[in-house]
């Protein structure tokens, strides 16, 4: 009953190591292995069948050993304890610890509008959804920034600016028509990149929309992609939704 035990166990790690893939043995090694798992796998077969008893204690003993490991798995809630170490990681108790959703009713959005366009009307959504004051952003590119009083050419409130007038009155109707608080923001500017930044952390804004960027390429290509500016330095406590 010894002998069954000891040669089965030796024949299990022998074919084992011959078979997998991963441990990187040459050739050679991997014959030597396989010719020595052959020949302890004949012995084991020789002394099951010619010792029925130690058979039988080797059965009883592998049968009791994965009976109990299956209750205790069962008993503990599990399916598998085979994991990726990837997956392993991402789903360890301190990851999920440090992921907590937020539920505060009183969170701000920020909408950077380039006209009117369908994240509008997500914004107006989320913000309904989230029960939050919804900040309306336009703001009027020029090319260059001049000291002093602005140009007359370029308006200084939304309510003089055409397309920025469409966009805040049409918003402001679909707020109160939508018990939703909007709050109208326009600025002149070089820089909007810049400028959406600076409104996020000036106003504490939880959440910020942005629109898809729908240039052509060779004005991105000289202009920039304001998305893309706002995303690689937009504070990691302000959230970034960009909708297309």
């Amino acid at each position: 009953m010894y002998a069954i035990g000891v040669v089965g166990a030796i024949t299990v790690n022998l074919g084992s190591c011959c078979f997998n893939q991963r441990l990187g043995l040459k050739l050679p090694e991997r014959i030597v292995l396989f010719s020595t798992f052959i020949i302890l796998f004949a012995v084991e077969i020789t002394i099951a069948n010619t010792k029925p008893a130690a058979l039988f204690f080797a059965v009883c003993v592998i049968g009791s050993g994965f009976s109990l490991r299956w209750y205790s798995m069962k008993r503990a809630g599990l399916q598998t304890v085979t994991l990726k170490k990837e997956i392993a990681a991402a789903i360890s108790p301190e990851v999920m610890a440090s992921f907590k959703a937020s539920f505060n009713t009183t969170s701000s959005i920020l909408v950077a509008a380039r006209g009117i366009t369908p994240v509008l009307r997500f914004a107006l959504e989320e913000a309904r959804l989230r029960q939050a004051v919804l900040y309306v952003l336009c703001v009027k590119e020029v090319a260059v920034t001049l000291p002093g009083a602005l140009p007359k050419s370029v308006a200084s409130r939304w309510q003089d600016d055409h397309q920025a007038a469409a966009i805040m009155y049409g918003m402001l109707d679909l707020g109160h028509e939508h018990t939703v608080s909007v709050v109208p923001v326009y600025i002149v500017s070089d820089n909007p990149a810049t400028t959406i930044l600076d409104v996020s952390s000036t106003l504490g804004i939880d959440l910020l929309l942005l629109g898809s960027p729908h240039r052509h390429a060779l004005v991105t290509l000289l202009k920039g992609n304001i998305v893309t500016e706002v995303a690689k330095n937009l504070p990691e406590n302000i959230q970034l939704v960009i909708h297309s």
